[in-house]
This record gives structure tokens, C-alpha cells and sequence, in this order.
């Protein structure tokens, strides 16, 4: 089964965005998007903007550098469980 990136990054973020104690709404209002989109996007079911993501990682606090590192951690967690199943 293929995993999308924007279902890992919708799992960063709002992994993150849980570790912090924070509301989607509060964090959608800080990052000035709609609470249903950025629901959205956590849940990997849209695709966002560059822009959007950069918006939602300053009102987290993280740098987008470290969601994408994040996220490149989580795509090797599934590269190696999907070798361990293939051997």
C-alpha cells in the first residue's frame, strides 16, 4: 500500500500541533486558514500550498525545514517496514 506525502505531513502537523496542546482553531487562526482546510490537511485529504504550509509552520512555532525533516523520517519508517515485509 502506497503512503502519500500529504498524509505524512497532515500527521506532523498535527502531531505537532497536539505536543503543543493546541486547538485546530487556534492554530488555524494564527496561520489565517479556515478550520475545516487545515482539519483537511491534517487528516492528508488535501494537498496544500507551499505558502499554507509555510503560514501553519510559523503559527506552530516549528520551521518548515523540520516538518519536511519530519516527514522525510516518517516516509524511511515506512520504506524500511515495507522491505522488512517484501524479504
Amino acid at each position: 500500500m502506497a503512503v502519500l506525502a500529504r498524509e505524512l505531513l497532515g500527521e506532523v502537523l498535527r502531531s505537532e500541533r497536539i505536543r503543543q496542546g493546541r486547538t485546530l482553531r487556534e492554530v488555524s487562526l494564527a496561520a489565517r486558514v479556515s478550520l475545516g482546510y487545515l482539519s483537511e490537511v491534517e487528516r492528508g485529504q488535501k494537498d496544500a500550498s507551499s505558502e499554507l504550509l509555510q503560514s501553519i509552520s510559523r503559527a506552530l512555532g516549528v520551521p518548515l525545514s523540520q516538518v519536511y525533516g519530519s516527514v522525510a523520517e516518517r516516509f524511511s519508517e515506512v520504506d524500511s517496514r515495507q522491505a522488512a515485509l517484501a524479504a
